[in-house]
């Protein structure tokens, strides 16, 4: 039995892809083993969507290779569908794979393992239009009670700033009787939530329109749900003009749906989102949070904002301050901006220091810090379900509530994978404490 090592850089649609080539290596009879450890096959899914990403993927590379020179090296996912000349020119990698083709990653691993030492094998495949949703199977076997399941590939959009429309291609979608496969999968491998993720997730359907299927992100959502035995289902990110009027009645009504939104902002000030070319200016923005949480109050809103952006000035930078602090999130992501080779922005004028941008990123944790824990202290007294994950040492656990905000409750590791009802009691650092009901 030979065996297999991976490693995952960025976001969590890797981290599904990733699973799924797990899963096709297992049902091929292939070993998968820790990354630290000795492999036959090193696979390293890479990341580009900031220069520390593309960076770090090197290093993970470079770092296989030195581990063990006789084990084949096989680099896939945005770095090479980006950047294949690049990873080429990387010593000792012996096959390179984009973002498509993966459902053949074991036959072309075997087709290289043949002809190691001798040449690399390039699959990188160019994306049109014409590119179909890869519907490969979901991985399963992992000690994990979340499982991402991938049901949108892809991006229209071309902000200015972003590189991956090129590294993932044009929008496109799993099939709803494909979603309906993966979940009953999920369910029966014992998940107790599904997390739908995709590159563009709120355009889910979209490209389908053109073959007359009328079909949206709602009706993705009521196929998962309409799997038996599905007990909790969450949306990863979208943007806020996609959030449809029946998708988050269905949000307020359905108590599998978690209550909870990533709508990624980016900026505060309508001169930077006009720049950035974001679909909506900072009122649309508003109106669209205002009315969201009209129709379900209770509702987690986080959000992505990137501080530094070209031209971006400490007048417009104060704006972003205030318009986040208005928005009131649970939780941002902050990302000083990072400049990406073939886009708009890499060119544009003004280009921000690091030493500015870090300290914008830093001024903005404060605020974020602030919304946090308002967010929290908004908990105290409320009754949440938790799914219940790990250990936080012999006597406490810890999981994720609706919301998505981390719970810990006095108990041992029989509470592992368990749904439970928990009154919110109290607040330590960045968790909810509470006690189980």
């Amino acid at each position: 039995m030979k065996k297999i090592a991976f490693y995952t850089l960025g976001c969590k649609v890797n981290q599904a892809d990733t699973a799924s080539m797990e899963g096709i290596f297992r049902a091929a009879g292939y070993e998968v083993v820790p990354f630290d450890s000795q492999a036959d096959i090193y696979l390293i899914n890479t990341c580009v969507v900031t220069n520390t990403g593309q960076r770090r993927s090197r290093q993970i590379i470079n770092r296989a290779v030195r581990r063990s020179p006789l084990s084949l090296v096989v680099v896939t996912g945005c770095y090479p569908q980006t950047a294949p000349e690049e990873v080429r020119a990387i010593a000792g990698v012996d096959v390179i794979i984009g973002n498509q083709e993966r459902g053949r990653i074991v036959e072309l691993v075997e087709q290289a393992l043949a002809h190691k030492q001798t040449e690399i094998l390039d699959n990188v495949q160019q994306m049109t239009v014409d590119t179909k949703f890869e519907e490969i199977g979901v991985g399963t076997e992992t000690d994990k009670t979340r499982a991402f399941l991938k049901i949108q590939e892809g991006c229209n959009q071309y902000c200015t700033y972003c590189i991956i429309p090129f590294a993932r291609g044009p929008l496109r979608s799993r099939s709803l009787e494909g979603i309906k496969e993966e979940v009953a999968k999920l369910v029966a491998a014992g998940y107790k939530e599904v997390v739908l993720i995709g590159i563009h997730l709120g355009c889910y359907g979209k490209e389908l329109r053109k073959e007359g299927k009328d079909v949206s992100l709602y009706d993705a959502v009521q196929a998962a749900l309409s799997v038996p035995g599905v007990q909790r289902l969450r949306l990863g990110s979208l943007e806020s003009v996609e959030a449809e009027p029946r998708l988050l009645q269905l949000l307020a009504t359905e108590p599998r749906l978690c209550k909870h939104l990533h709508l990624p902002l980016q900026s505060g000030c309508d001169k930077i989102l006009k720049a950035m070319h974001r679909p909506y200016d900072t009122a649309k923005f508003a109106q669209l949070l205002d009315e969201i949480r009209a129709q379900v109050p209770d509702v987690a809103i986080t959000t992505d904002v990137i501080v530094g952006f070209p031209g971006e000035t400490e007048a417009d930078f104060a704006e972003t301050m205030a318009f986040a602090e208005r928005c009131g999130f649970a939780k941002m992501h902050i990302f000083p901006y990072s400049k990406r080779k073939g886009t708009p922005a890499a060119s544009m004028p003004e280009q921000v220091t690091e030493a500015v941008k870090s300290e914008r990123a830093a001024r903005l944790a404060e605020v974020d810090e602030k919304l946090h824990q308002r967010t929290l202290q908004a908990m105290v007294g409320k009754t949440v379900e938790v799914l219940f994950e790990q250990p936080v040492d012999a006597e406490h656990m810890e999981g994720l509530c609706g919301p998505y905000l981390r719970t810990v409750v006095a108990g041992t590791e029989e509470l592992a994978g368990e749904i439970r009802k928990v009154k919110i009691t109290g607040i330590v650092d960045d968790w909810l404490t509470g006690e189980l009901l």
